[in-house]
């Protein structure tokens, strides 16, 4: 799948989480929801982004969104990254990368997804894209501001 662009609709996907809870799409219907992909757990920037959204769970809440990371890391390894760290938010194991190749975020070399996130709105369509490899926490920053937009 190409690149997804605003106004698209969001890629349906049914996931477990590392926790063994399931997580679907149509969970998040009516409210939106930030799917943010990141390339492998317990990695200095991968662990950074995953703290900047954990700090800003509760504002993101109030904001009208619900939190899910993604990463191509096996299920076990999601978990204990978010156990460790104490996300307040779900975290899905993409081992095969199917979930990211539906986003196009999958790196065809390596098999592991680039740093992206989406945010998806109420009625399951692309409302945001970000992507920043290295500036890892201004994800965070850039979904803040347009669920800021989108409510006023």
């Amino acid at each position: 799948m190409g690149k997804l662009r605003v106004g698209d609709a969001a890629p349906d996907f049914s996931a477990t989480a590392g926790d063994g809870t399931p997580v679907r799409l149509a969970d998040y219907r009516g409210r939106h929801l930030v799917l943010y992909f990141y390339p492998k757990a317990f990695t200095p920037g991968c662990t950074a982004q995953a703290k900047a959204f954990a700090a800003h769970d509760g504002e993101i809440g109030e904001l009208g969104a619900a939190v899910v990371g993604v990463s191509t890391d096996p299920p076990p390894t999601v978990c204990d990254f978010g156990a460790r760290f104490e996300l307040p938010f779900p975290l899905i194991g993409d081992e095969d990368g199917s979930l990211a190749r539906s986003y196009g975020v999958r790196r065809a070399l390596l098999g592991m997804a680039k740093r992206v996130t989406f945010v998806v709105d109420p009625e399951g369509r692309i409302a945001g894209r970000f992507h920043h490899e290295v500036r890892t926490t201004r994800h965070v920053d850039d979904v803040l501001e347009l669920l800021r937009e989108r409510q006023a």
